[in-house]
């Protein structure tokens, strides 16, 4: 149920991002702590890799991509893993598999978001992007908590 509805909500607020930010100006809130800007990344994270041949950016953004997803779901399955680890690689998996949707229809994966607090300023993201953020941190989080 987490990963439908995670890919759920990346799906209709990318939906939202194209229809309401597409041809529009960038919107900032809260004095420019969110901003919200349509951006279509034919990169990695960050970027990384946009400048590259579309047949690298396949092969590494596509069936890279999938053969990571592929990898971390039959190693979450073998390792039995439950509670926080679960989740968070739940969550992992449910924001890679819908970046990687876009990219697969697209060729690319829209970004909407930055946030900024005083001089600090994120990249553009996504909602699968903080989901796949969220995810890695609760997996390291339940191993760090194990070997205390």
């Amino acid at each position: 149920m987490l990963m439908v509805a995670t890919i759920g909500c990346d799906r209709v607020t990318k939906r939202m991002a194209a229809d309401f930010l597409g041809e529009a100006a960038p919107r900032s809130f809260m004095n420019d702590t969110v901003r919200f800007q349509y951006a279509e990344n034919t990169g990695g994270f960050l970027g990384l890799g946009a400048g590259w041949p579309a047949e690298a950016r396949t092969a590494v953004f596509v069936v890279g991509n999938g053969l990571l997803l592929i990898g971390a779901i039959v190693f979450a399955i073998r390792s039995r893993w439950s509670g926080t680890a679960l989740v968070g690689s739940a969550l992992f998996v449910a924001g890679g598999a819908s970046n990687l949707a876009d990219r697969i229809a697209r060729g690319s994966v829209v970004d909407f978001m930055i946030l900024s607090l005083g001089p600090w300023r994120t990249g553009i993201f996504n909602v699968a992007d903080m989901a796949i953020m969220l995810g890695m941190a609760l997996v390291a989080r339940s191993f760090w908590g194990r070997a205390r």
